[in-house]
């Protein structure tokens, strides 16, 4: 078994090459930033406002204090270990206390893009100490947050070819080197792939799977009929209430917000290297393209504001914490050719897309989700949901966003889980 290494985050880690003091030449990279002007009342439609991102770098070089945020990111204890050939970076973290005759419940939560492991830090003391934070103690975790290869402080595969099935393996390996043989798994975005194909993978030792996001790749004939009659005859399709509120009018609120939102993918999952050069080389890029994506996935009405609405769900200090998470480690081209590797041989091809998932399923349901998958969708690949909520607020990236709504979800679909014995049963 390989050795498992302590691992601290300091202000330099993974520092580009050539750059000793990474501070100095932000700020300078900051300073010799150019600037376009807005165009009148774009708002965010246009991309980022350039306007408000000067507001954001003004903060960056004045107010924004990396050597504290790298403090909040050593709050929790950070290790690596190679896995595979590649240094995997994780975050792995204990309850500071659990009561009587209880044990912890290991739970894997993976990230996505343009997220990164702190995505998870507002949510990680709701699970690891629930009680403390007003919420049952019946259940309590032991957190487990690895970064993907390629991103933050995990090493970046050197070789073509390391898509969601081979993240799911190296993770799969990672929580049996843990000793976890019997784990729970949460994930969006990328998570929720890496996190079902993990469920394909190893399903005899993952007691559920708790997703904030289930997207369908693989459409049949059926899907495409209830996109165009579900709206008038939804019970024929298994469509409750607020998934006709939330999918239709489907050209708006599916199609058009798909298009509008997929331009990144295309050029992530063609020629990732190609845009990544400006942005690995500038921090003000870096930033306008990260932050753009934290505005409408959050809330699509966002892009009416001229702040993106950035600021109502979130605070600068950690946004650009994420962002310095990619600035520091230069990962940010690594990042997005795990687009190209998951998408290059076209969506719906790949052999895990045909397979059902069998592993006990939770979903929770945001309503500012980029695409909206319905129930009566999702069940035809997760065979065994046995949670299902439409939450009430939030959107893409929840943990980060809604920690408390997150953690309730979870909590309660263990609790079922556990309750009803499906883990148990599945085994027999």
């Amino acid at each position: 078994m390989s050795q498992i290494c302590a691992f601290t985050v300091r202000l330099g880690s993974k520092v580009a090459p050539g750059i000793k003091n990474h501070e100095k030449d932000l700020f300078r990279r900051l300073d010799q930033a150019r600037f376009t002007e807005p165009l009148e009342d774009s708002c965010f439609h246009y991309g980022i406002n350039l306007a408000y991102l000067r507001k954001v770098v003004s903060y960056w070089k004045n107010e924004f204090n990396w050597k504290k945020q790298v403090e909040v990111l050593n709050k929790y204890p950070h290790f690596k270990t190679k896995i595979q050939g590649i240094d995997i970076h994780f975050v792995h973290i204990k309850p500071p206390r659990l009561p009587e005759g209880q044990s912890a419940k290991p739970l894997l939560m993976v990230h996505g893009w343009p997220g990164s492991f702190y995505e998870f830090y507002k949510i990680i003391p709701l699970l690891t100490d629930p009680a403390s934070h007003g919420l049952s103690s019946e259940h309590v975790f032991e957190v487990i947050c690895p970064s993907i290869p390629g991103y933050g402080f995990s090493e970046a595969p050197h070789k073509k070819g390391f898509d969601s099935v081979s993240a799911a393996s190296v993770f799969y390996e990672l929580m049996l080197r843990l000793g976890f043989h019997e784990f729970y798994a949460q994930g969006g975005d990328w998570g929720w792939l890496i996190c079902t194909n993990l469920a394909q993978i190893a399903p005899n030792h993952l007691k559920g799977l708790h997703l904030n996001l289930a997207s369908v790749t693989n459409m049949g004939f059926t899907h495409l009929l209830s996109i165009l009659l579900g709206r008038y005859l939804p019970g024929l399709f298994g469509f409750q209430e607020e998934d006709v509120r939330r999918m239709f009018p489907f050209l708006k609120k599916g199609l058009y917000r798909i298009l509008a939102e997929s331009g990144y993918a295309h050029i992530q999952a063609t020629r990732p290297d190609t845009v990544g050069c400006g942005l690995n080389d500038s921090p003000v890029g870096l930033a306008a393209y990260i932050l753009e994506k934290f505005s409408v996935w959050t809330n699509p009405e966002f892009c009416n504001l001229v702040d993106g609405g950035l600021e109502r769900k979130f605070n600068l200090d950690d946004l650009l914490t994420n962002i310095m998470i990619y600035w520091v480690s230069g990962c940010i081209i690594s990042s997005m050719r795990f687009y190209k590797e998951n998408m290059q041989k076209g969506i719906g091809t790949q052999k895990h897309e045909k397979l059902t998932v069998q592993v006990p399923t939770g979903i929770a349901s945001f309503p500012n989700e980029v695409m909206h998958t319905p129930q009566a969708w999702a069940q035809k690949k997760y065979t065994n949901i046995v949670s299902f909520h439409f939450m009430p607020r939030g959107g893409h990236f929840a943990a980060l966003e809604e920690p408390e709504l997150l953690a309730e979800d979870i909590l309660q679909f263990v609790g079922k889980v556990e309750k009803e014995q499906l883990w148990t049963k599945k085994r027999k």
